[in-house]
């Protein structure tokens, strides 16, 4: 990503009592269950890392319903403030996923923050629970993750709908075998409970939180829990915590079919688009390409994989994610248009699942769905979840059947929700400042209006602009609104729209 820089003024010192106090012991907070003392009494013991980072690991119980039970341990990673005497304090951090690791994100990513920010803050970084290096949940291995990833997941039959059912069951079977004991604890709510301990052990009385996509869903349930513990949080690319499991799938394949259009647009003004002269024959153009994949796998010049149908739609998907790797999606584009090869498309698609070249996975595949699986109740069999997916297909024909059918697994998963969680409200929390991209492909923008109006003390931003999410995008007005949200707790009138 690129890094961005704040211009204007900035404020000094610890303005409108903006700054935590570091050296306050914590304490569980009022109306803890017995036995979590112990975990809020914990201090983060950091040690040199990387270079100018620093790492730590805080134990957390694995079922908050027996904290005297089996514990694991959180992992995290920091970039001091640069200005200690001038620090605010913590800045939590989460990338989105779910499954994303916080930790990695802040080694790669925590630069890119305003140099105010990085001056003001340390950048903190987390693996939630089941992700990374905190108690990671292990499903399918890398050979059968692309068996996964190549099974037709838009079929046309019941052939072909019976062996995606077979893939998925697969996959929920190997993570019973890999991680029996982790599923029924990783959702949202308990990593949410983590997040307080680790605010806690940071020595910091109130959160301050930056959390984009899934971060946050997370970050709205963590305040709906700890409303007063609530100092200043950015809600950036927001999920609508009242859609249903299938809802968000279908309103989410809406959403790459909006970047899409706008990508088409786009494509069509360059001398190098290979879609055609306008945005409807670009888009027509793509729905051939798939076409063509479902009957004939693309070639693959890297490795041994058939770039079939699904990983054509994967890879076009993960280049809507960000504005600037359009000009690589025209070139993956006009290799498979022109010459039948799917080379670049199958590699632009590797980085949304994690895949290396050595044909190994990290573990962000297996952490997403078991995520998604026990945070909402699902359908119960294939042929209901088929009226989902029915329903996408009419209202986003390339991408519809590709997003919905990803999450048959969760049918079949071996840990199941406990209770829907109710749509948080937050109240009590001080603003919470959730920022909406208007033609965001993952995340759409009607998701940003909904979140602000459930909190009770939402506050709306919007970008006028492309891509998943906003901050790290560079907008200047974004840039600055919420740089003083983070610094001073003071948020943006609400309604105020950037770019």
């Amino acid at each position: 990503m690129r890094a961005v820089k704040i211009t204007g003024a900035v404020l000094t010192a610890c303005a409108l009592a903006a700054c935590t106090d570091s050296a306050v012991p914590q304490t569980a907070p009022t109306g803890t269950p017995p036995g979590l003392d112990r975990f809020y009494g914990q201090k983060a013991a950091w040690k040199d890392c990387d270079g100018d980072f620093q790492c730590a690991t805080v134990e957390v119980p694995l079922d908050y319903a027996r904290p005297g039970g089996e514990t694991i341990r959180i992992s995290m990673v920091r970039l001091p403030a640069s200005d200690r005497s001038g620090r605010v304090g913590s800045l939590f951090t989460n990338p989105g996923g779910p499954g994303a690791s916080g930790v990695e994100f802040v080694r790669k990513t925590a630069r890119a923050f305003s140099p105010e920010l990085l001056r003001r803050f340390d950048i903190v970084g987390f693996d939630p629970r089941g992700v990374g290096a905190s108690a990671p949940v292990r499903c399918l291995d890398g050979p059968g993750l692309d068996r996964f990833f190549s099974t037709d997941s838009s079929p046309d039959d019941q052939r072909e709908t019976d062996a995606l059912a077979n893939e998925s069951r697969a996959f929920a079977e190997s993570c019973r075998t890999g991680s029996a004991a982790r599923l029924p604890h990783v959702g949202t709510l308990n990593a949410a409970r983590d997040m307080d301990i680790l605010r806690a052990a940071t020595g910091d009385r109130k959160m301050t939180y930056y959390g984009a996509s899934y971060g946050t869903y997370l970050g709205a349930y963590y305040a709906d829990q700890f409303p007063k513990n609530v100092r200043a949080l950015v809600l950036d690319g927001a999920v609508d915590p009242k859609q249903t499991a299938t809802g968000l799938l279908v309103e989410q394949a809406k959403g790459f079919e909006t970047a899409l259009r706008s990508f088409a647009e786009d494509c069509v003004k360059t001398s190098a688009c290979p879609l055609g002269a306008t945005a409807d024959a670009a888009v027509d153009r793509v729905s051939a390409l798939l076409r063509q994949a479902d009957e004939r796998p693309l070639t693959n010049r890297r490795d041994s994989r058939k770039v079939t149908e699904s990983w054509v739609v994967m890879g076009i998907a993960t280049a809507l994610y960000n504005k600037e790797s359009w000009p690589f999606l025209r070139q993956a584009l006009s290799q498979a248009v022109g010459q039948g090869d799917g080379t670049q498309l199958i590699t632009i698609a590797d980085l949304m699942v994690e895949r290396r070249p050595d044909g190994t996975y990290s573990n962000q595949v297996a952490a997403n769905m078991s995520v998604n699986c026990v945070d909402k109740p699902n359908p119960p069999d294939a042929r209901t979840y088929g009226e989902s997916v029915a329903e996408a297909r009419r209202s986003a024909p390339r991408f519809g059947p590709f997003v919905v059918w990803g999450g048959l697994p969760c049918v079949y998963w071996p840990a199941k929700p406990e209770a829907e969680p109710k749509p948080p409200t937050a109240t009590g929390a001080a603003p919470i400042l959730v920022i909406g991209t208007l033609r965001d492909p993952a995340t759409p923008y009607a998701w940003s209006e909904a979140l602000a109006r459930q909190l009770d003390s939402g506050v709306l931003l919007t970008f006028n602009g492309d891509g998943h999410t906003a901050y790290l995008q560079g907008d200047r007005c974004v840039t600055q609104a919420t740089d003083r949200y983070l610094t001073t707790a003071e948020p943006p009138p609400n309604g105020t729209r950037c770019g």
